[in-house]
């Protein structure tokens, strides 16, 4: 995560990609029938003919039970058929086909290579360099983020994804006045643009830029519907600024929005319990636990004892959910 290039969905680029390969395989099934029949009534023969009408037929094949097997989700058979057929020709659809298996599988490294080696091959293709940089994000890869983002605005310096991706790297890395700077080059280029927005009000108020933080956040909330995160940036502000009873009521509006808001609940309830109101604080406290059992530690950073019911407890005797 408008300034993107088109890109087909990838439902779309499957079934253009599944109507072409039975076309093709059409061809190729008449090919073979001739040549049987040419061969049935005493017609030449040209091995190396034959040979290369096979080696169409079984990368055909390869290619097309690849595409199925990712359709029904056995991404490993996927993967065979796929590194089977490059095998017998080197196909940019398939390395992109094979890519996009690799991610479901969770082999980054590999479906990184794989786009970058695409990428190479067309220069000029800036939606390649962006997939490719998508992934190294996933991998937390911020370096190669930012040369492919460069290799991108070596081709259009003005590319917003580009200096989107940009400025995510340079966030990962803890740069924070260089990723506001390319936050705002986006915002400059395309300005009604959701993310950028989003991303530098977080990073504004992280960097204590109360006012700045609060106008990105204003802005997303004039501009788009029911904008939770909008919403919890405002709660954030607001119970930075000191404004706990307006921040608390911000974080009820969050969880208007989305009832399962485990941060919503549990920032609204450590405001709740440094404003007195013990009985709150529990309630968010207990809804914390219910939605995220799983990470029950994130609460307080002090439970050891096992069991939801314990801790619920445990918080409930203590008065002081949040262990502060």
């Amino acid at each position: 995560m408008r300034g993107k290039e088109s890109f087909l969905s990838n439902n779309f680029r499957d079934s253009l990609a599944h109507w072409g390969l039975l076309i093709t395989f059409a061809a190729k099934f008449t090919t073979i029938i001739m040549g049987f029949w040419n061969s049935l009534f005493g017609g030449e023969t040209n091995p190396e003919e034959e040979k290369r009408v096979a080696d169409e037929r079984n990368f055909d094949l390869l290619k097309y039970d690849g595409v199925k097997a990712m359709r029904i989700g056995k991404f490993d058979y996927a993967v065979k058929c796929f590194e089977k057929a490059l095998e017998t020709k080197d196909d940019p659809e398939v390395h992109d086909y094979l890519s996009r298996a690799f991610i479901r599988l969770g082999r980054l490294d590999d479906a990184l290579a794989e786009l970058k080696m695409l990428a190479m091959q067309e220069p000029d293709n800036i939606g390649l360099k962006m997939q490719a940089a998508s992934i190294a994000f996933m991998k937390e890869d911020y370096d190669e983020m930012k040369a492919l983002c460069e290799q991108a605005l070596a081709v259009d310096a003005n590319n917003a994804m580009a200096h989107l991706f940009y400025a995510k790297a340079e966030l990962g890395q803890e740069h924070l006045i260089e990723g506001v700077a390319r936050l705002t080059k986006v915002i400059a280029l395309e300005e009604r643009l959701v993310e950028p927005r989003q991303l530098r009000g977080q990073t504004l108020l992280k960097m204590g830029d109360l006012k700045g933080a609060l106008e990105d956040a204003q802005w997303l909330l004039r501009y788009t519907r029911d904008n939770e995160d909008a919403m919890l940036l405002i709660a954030r502000i607001l119970a930075k600024a000191g404004q706990a009873d307006k921040a608390i009521i911000a974080y009820g509006k969050v969880i208007e929005m989305n009832p399962f808001s485990v941060d919503a609940f549990r920032e609204r309830g450590k405001l709740r319990l440094d404003s007195g109101d013990k009985q709150g604080a529990e309630e968010d406290m207990k809804m914390v636990l219910e939605l995220n059992p799983e990470e029950v530690a994130d609460v307080s950073g002090e439970y050891s004892a096992e069991g939801i019911e314990h801790k619920t407890r445990q918080a409930y005797s203590n008065l002081n959910p949040f262990g502060i």
